[in-house]
């Protein structure tokens, strides 16, 4: 591509003209070789001390190729043996439990004092001890995030709603004591363990280690452990459910604001193991999301909210015909079953109506008898009891269960009801099936965890007596993983039997972090939307796009419904290599006070006894490589890698203290930070001026995320340069930096053991300078010319040309407008970054972000932008903008995004050309600078060339993947009963109700 066709305007006389085609490409050319003089002679002045030490020992290494598939495998192996030691705690908890409550014989007139969660600690006006509110002995503790706890007993939280001192409550209380002495014996066992409790059917709930319980601005305390999720994904079994809401005449005013509410509280108690749909019946029948006509869908949080949301669009009219209504769930129970799709378990409909006229048992004959394969639950909205027999013969013929409800009062206690009744032919099995639950936030120390449970009953009885379990941090499932072995960009995930991800390095289940507030679906992120198929025109979200080809290996991990799997880098990150130092030297360049090893990279596990909990990584690899602590245990290939790592770097330190000690070489003290990291987690840092001068504090700190060696990825600076060519240099504005103007660039590169393509990355390097130190410096660069006069007919000073600076990804490290740093090329110059893009310089990559945040405004369903297509000059704005809670009238809701990234065509070292606006042509030139992710280019700024040039939800809805389901299924027992045992239950909660 050639500028022949460029055509200059006449310009009045004094201002400079642009020279020809050639000449402008050769200036362009002088501009580029100049800078990029410059720029690699300050970065290899403060970098050139690291590239040989690693080249000197290369005969003494070997590399090796990684076996992803063994790797994988042995991964899998030792989340195995930790999910076995957390199952096997429950399991002791369960045999105490049953035990405990056959030994005790019920008391009405029991009188018992125990540790109230809410209550311990408080006095009255005289400052006495209230009653059930005794002297209990806290301290805080960093285990548990320094909440103060006490290791040696637990305490009782019982709903607000319900009497401290109730006699069922009192006699499970007396006879769990027992499970104190379990508490503390498993956290002896395994000082890994977290939270463990105890959840009554009675609904008072026991925890592990004792802590107080604070009330809300109320005075209430909300939680019922009967009505968590966990609760009820425990005691009962997968189902398919469809919800009928009689929205005919009669149901007009509160009866349907009692329905809507019956018909929300129902969606809380399904769990992303179960399916749902619901329908809206009076005349006709109405489906309240009409794009899943005829089907489930999986009862996940995001699905759940969705319905919600239509529920409000419910209005009554008309008559009621159910027999329809009956015949269609019936229909989508049978057709959804057979495709294999849903629950293959359980299936139930959920009825709620203010009447029925007849029994419809020509329906039932029908569809489910004699088999009764789906139960009937009817919700009887109103006072009224006309039509109350029909609906309770329902149940009972189809081994269901009959409620009231009144009010809205009423609506939780009465919806929980069915729970029992799918809970009873798990429980009279006498299954203890081990549950795991998905990722949740736990709100007492802000962590991501899952809880492993037991169900556990009455013996010889078939009664249910509750829940028992133990939470698991991720962060201890991300300690087994071997981040040395994945490489730069490679990483593990895990994700449920339903495919939502448990840990994965872009997941982001917490937004503003300062505040930990969580994402209403944090929880039911599935894999694919992470994860995206090899395609041209589409990758996952990055801020930066680093686009590469991974490969992929999986594996189940044993006696759980979890997955492991793991990402290797095709390249370098397919290779690993091992060097080999002697003890002595590597504990003596370890112990350097310029060296650091990643805060989230577990050498040596010092959570697993107590005594060992105040060691830092590097005493603890000194005590375990020297004999003294034999039995720490550590990872003791890594530790010799990183031995090998920190003897290879140790002359890093004289070098930069040698140029820190000239002054000449960073007079104006340009360069703040130098900079190495290895693929051990070691890193080293040399500070040129004093801390509290630097402009950015955060670089290298816990606070910047993407700088540090982190869990499940390695630094950002070190994964960019990782995919640039050995030896030459990436060039960036953090984007946080940006933002918050801290005014750093970052230069990095990596470092390479071979000059082959199979050698492995061993280490980055990098500098952070002062933004104002780089641009001084491509303005120096830019005046120098070649010519003999040493005058420059064209130059960045002359008026008519704007010159920037830009890198592979289109973001603006120098302009002439201050303001415009940091920005996206295509904001500032949307004209000509469309034109690179037609002329292939540039191309533009497809991002979808499917746990965005999107601004809603009260009062309004459609403010959010959702997978909407964005122009050019928008680009950087979604690219750049963190949601934040809004105030005032805006929310933030959960939405889809779909944005643009842009990114540079290598093989294109140079591009000229002219943009025609509305007859006047403005001309520009594209210039690689060589060595870098840099670009330069020279815009002529006497053309104006500012004019710039359908939703998905209902195909994801759709859209089902087939998922694993859980092995444990108890959707009948023989025992169990239409017309006995729960027809009796049913008239005598009647019975009382009416009393």
């Amino acid at each position: 591509l050639t500028m022949h066709s460029l055509q200059i305007q006449p310009r009045p006389r004094g201002h400079p003209t642009w020279p020809s085609p050639a000449n402008q490409r050769g200036r362009s050319s002088m501009f580029c070789s100049t800078l990029c003089g410059v720029l690699r002679f300050d970065a290899n002045m403060f970098l050139s001390g690291s590239f040989q030490k690693y080249k000197e020992p290369e005969k003494s290494v070997r590399v090796e190729e990684i076996d992803g598939v063994k790797l994988v495998k042995n991964l899998a192996v030792k989340m195995e043996e930790m999910f076995r030691r957390k199952a096997e705690a429950t399991r002791r908890l369960v045999e105490a439990a049953e035990e405990a409550h056959h030994q005790h014989e019920d008391n009405p007139d029991l009188q018992y004092e125990y540790f109230n969660a809410v209550l311990i600690n408080e006095v009255d006006e005289e400052g006495n001890n209230v009653e059930l509110g005794g002297e209990f002995l806290l301290e805080p503790n960093d285990h548990f995030n320094n909440l103060s706890v006490n290791l040696s007993l637990s305490v009782v939280q019982v709903p607000t709603n319900m009497y401290n001192k109730d006699p069922d409550i009192v006699n499970g209380v007396y006879w769990s004591e027992a499970l104190n002495k379990v508490f503390v014996d498993n956290f002896e066992r395994d000082p890994t363990l977290i939270w463990q409790y105890f959840g009554s059917a009675k609904g008072f709930f026991r925890q592990y280690p004792g802590v107080k319980w604070h009330p809300d601005e109320h005075g209430v305390i909300g939680f019922d452990c009967r009505n968590r999720k966990w609760y009820i994904q425990a005691a009962t079994s997968p189902k398919d459910v469809v919800i009928l809401v009689d929205v005919s005449g009669s149901m007009k005013g509160l009866r349907l604001t009692i329905a809507r509410q019956t018909v929300s509280s129902i969606l809380d108690t399904l769990g992303d193991d179960d399916f749902f749909n619901i329908i809206a019946y009076n005349q006709e029948i109405h489906y309240v999301e009409p794009c899943l006509n005829g089907t489930l869908v999986r009862a996940d949080r995001a699905n759940k909210d969705h319905f919600r949301e239509h529920l409000d669009k419910l209005f009554a009219k008309g008559i009621g015909l159910l027999g329809e209504a009956l015949s269609e769930a019936f229909t989508i129970l049978s057709d959804f079953n057979q495709t294999g799709r849903g629950s293959v378990c359980s299936q139930a409909i959920m009825l709620v109506t203010d009447g029925a006229t007849e029994m419809y048992d020509d329906v039932f004959e029908k569809y489910n008898w004699p088999e009764r394969k789906v139960r009937i639950f009817p919700y009887l909205i109103g006072r009224e009891s006309a039509f109350a027999d029909n609906l309770k013969w329902m149940a009972c013929a189809n081994k269901g269960y009959f409620s009231q409800i009144s009010t809205l009062a009423d609506v939780q206690e009465n919806v929980m009801r069915y729970l029992h009744v799918m809970s009873r032919p798990k429980v009279i099995d006498h299954e203890h099936d081990t549950v795991w639950t998905e990722a949740y936030v736990d709100s007492a120390s802000v962590s991501i965890c899952l809880c492993v449970l037991h169900l556990f009953m009455q013996k010889n009885q078939g009664i249910l007596l509750g829940v028992v379990g133990t939470d698991i941090t991720l962060q201890e499932l991300m300690k087994l993983i071997p981040k040395h072995m994945l490489g730069i960009h490679g990483y593990a995930f895990a994700i449920t039997n339903n495919g939502y991800i448990l840990t994965h390095p872009d997941l982001r289940p917490l937004y503003q972090e300062g505040q930990k507030r969580r994402k209403p679906n944090y929880s039911s992120v599935d894999l694919s939307e992470v994860e995206w198929e090899d395609k041209d025109d589409t990758v996952r979200v990055r801020l930066r796009v680093l686009k590469m080809h991974n490969d992929y290996y999986y594996t189940d991990i044993k006696g759980t419904p979890f997955s492991v799997g793991v990402a290797l880098s095709r390249g370098h990150g397919k290779y690993f290599f091992r060097g080999n130092v002697s003890v002595e030297a590597g504990l003596r360049d370890l112990e350097q006070p310029d060296v650091a090893l990643a805060d989230e990279w577990t050498y040596c596990n010092t959570e697993e006894e107590h005594e060992h909990r105040h060691l830092t990584q590097i005493q603890a690899i000194k005590l375990f490589m020297t004999g003294r602590r034999p039995h720490l245990k550590c990872d003791r290939e890594l530790i010799q890698e990183v031995l090998f790592d920190a003897v290879v770097t140790a002359p890093l330190e004289a070098y930069w203290t040698g140029l820190a000690l000239n002054k000449s070489e960073n007079s104006d003290k340009g360069v703040e930070i130098a900079f190495l990291g290895t693929r051990t987690g070691l890193s080293r840092t040399n500070l040129f001026v004093p801390a509290d001068q630097l402009s950015n504090r955060d670089f290298l700190t816990a606070e910047d995320k993407e700088g540090v060696f982190n869990a499940d990825h390695f630094p950002l600076w070190y994964k960019r340069a990782a995919e640039q060519v050995p030896g030459t240099f990436v060039y960036s504005i953090p984007f946080s930096t940006a933002l918050e103007n801290k005014s750093v660039v970052l230069a990095s590169t990596a470092i390479q053991l071979l000059d082959d393509r199979k050698s492995p990355i061993v280490a980055a390097v990098g500098i952070q300078m002062k933004l104002e130190f780089f641009q001084r410096k491509f303005w120096t660069a830019c005046r120098q010319c070649t010519a003999l006069d040493g005058k420059c007919s064209i130059s960045c000073d002359n008026e008519d040309i704007n010159c920037y600076l830009i890198d592979n990804n289109g973001f603006i490290l120098v302009t002439e407008e201050q303001s415009q740093t940091g920005l996206f090329f295509g904001e500032v110059e949307g004209a000509v970054m469309n034109k690179l893009l037609q002329m292939g310089s540039f191309k533009r990559i497809t991002l979808y972000d499917y746990q965005a945040l999107c601004k809603e405004y009260a009062g309004s369903s459609d403010s959010a932008r959702t997978l909407s297509d964005v122009s050019l000059q928008d680009a950087a704005s979604w690219l750049l903008t963190e949601l934040v809670m809004s105030r005032g009238k805006t929310m933030m809701v959960p939405c889809d995004t779909e944005y643009p990234a842009f990114v540079s065509e290598r093989t294109i070292k140079e591009t000229t050309g002219n943009i025609d606006c509305d007859g006047c042509f403005r001309s520009f030139v594209i210039q690689q600078i060589p060595s870098s992710n840099l670009f330069m280019v020279v815009v002529d700024s006497k053309c104006d060339c500012s004019g710039a040039p359908p939703s998905l939800k209902c195909d994801r809805l759709k859209f089902q993947k087939d998922r694993k389901k859980p092995e444990s299924c108890h959707p009948f027992h023989p025992e169990v009963r239409g017309h006995g045992f729960l027809c009796m239950c049913v008239f005598a909660f009647i019975q009382l109700h009416i009393m």
